[in-house]
C-alpha cells in the first residue's frame, strides 16, 4: 500500500470523528434540559398533630324532637325494608323476626311463638324493659351496638328521618296508638325551674354555723 492511500484512509477517519463529534455537540444544545430554578408546582402536605382534640361529636336529637315532625306515610314506605323479617298486622305472623303489631311500650323478648336471641333476652331482663320510643330509636339506629348479641342481621337506620318516620308509623300498627312524647319534655325535666313572673326571689338559706362553734347570743 502506497502513502497515498494510507493519507486517504487517515483523512477519512479524522472526518468521520469530526461529523460524530459535531453531531452530538449540536444535538446537546438542541434538547438540553435544565433544571428551573423553581419548580412550577409546591404540594405541601399538613400532617394531622399527634394528640390533637378530635372534633366533638354531634349531640344525638331526643326522639321527642324528632317525632314532632314525623311523616307516617313516609314511614310506612320505610317500613318495606322491615317487611322481609318482620310482619306488622293485628295476629301476624311470626316470620326471621318477631310480629310488630302493638309494638310501642311492648315488653321486650315477650311476643309469644318467638325464640329469642340471648342477647335480647338479656336486655329484656324478664320483660321489665319495654320497646319504648327512646328504646327502639336506639336499637334502631345499630342493632347490634345497641343491643350486644342479638340476631337481627339488619344494619339500620342511620338517618333521624328516617328512623323517626318508621317509628311513628309503628305506632299506628295498634288498635290504641300510645301518646307521643312532648318535644323538649327530657331536657326541661332536667332545667331548674324558674320563678313565676313578677314573683320575690326566694330568700337565700340561713347558713349553718361552723361544727364546733358556739351558737350567736341573741340581740339584746
Amino acid at each position: 500500500m502506497d502513502s497515498n492511500e494510507v493519507n486517504k484512509l487517515l483523512a477519512g477517519l479524522l472526518g468521520t470523528c469530526f461529523v460524530v463529534f459535531s453531531v452530538g455537540l449540536v444535538s446537546d444544545a438542541l434538547f438540553a434540559s435544565p433544571a428551573p430554578e423553581k419548580p412550577g408546582f409546591a404540594i405541601e402536605a399538613t400532617e394531622p398533630a399527634e394528640g390533637g382534640p378530635a372534633a366533638p361529636a354531634e349531640a344525638a336529637k331526643p326522639i321527642a324532637d324528632l317525632l314532632a315532625t314525623a311523616n307516617v306515610e313516609q314511614g310506612a314506605a320505610v317500613f318495606k325494608k322491615c317487611q322481609a323479617c318482620h310482619s306488622g298486622e293485628k295476629g301476624g305472623p311470626n316470620k326471621v323476626g318477631p310480629d310488630l303489631w302493638d309494638l310501642i311500650d311492648r315488653p321486650v323478648a315477650v311476643h309469644e311463638g318467638f325464640a329469642y336471641s340471648a342477647g335480647m333476652k338479656e336486655f329484656a331482663k324478664g320483660g321489665a324493659e319495654k320497646w319504648t320510643y327512646d328504646n327502639l330509636n336506639h336499637f334502631i339506629t345499630s342493632p347490634k351496638k345497641f343491643i350486644k348479641g342479638t340476631a337481627m342481621g339488619f344494619a339500620g337506620l342511620p338517618k333521624d328521618e328516617d328512623r323517626a318516620n318508621v317509628i311513628a308509623y309503628l305506632r299506628t300498627l295498634s288498635d290504641s296508638p300510645k301518646p307521643l312524647p312532648a318535644p323538649g319534655a327530657a331536657a326541661d325535666a332536667t332545667a331548674p325551674a324558674k320563678p313565676a313572673e313578677g314573683a320575690a326571689p326566694a330568700a337565700p338559706a340561713p347558713a349553718k354555723p361552723a361544727e364546733g362553734a358556739a351558737p350567736a347570743e341573741p340581740a339584746k
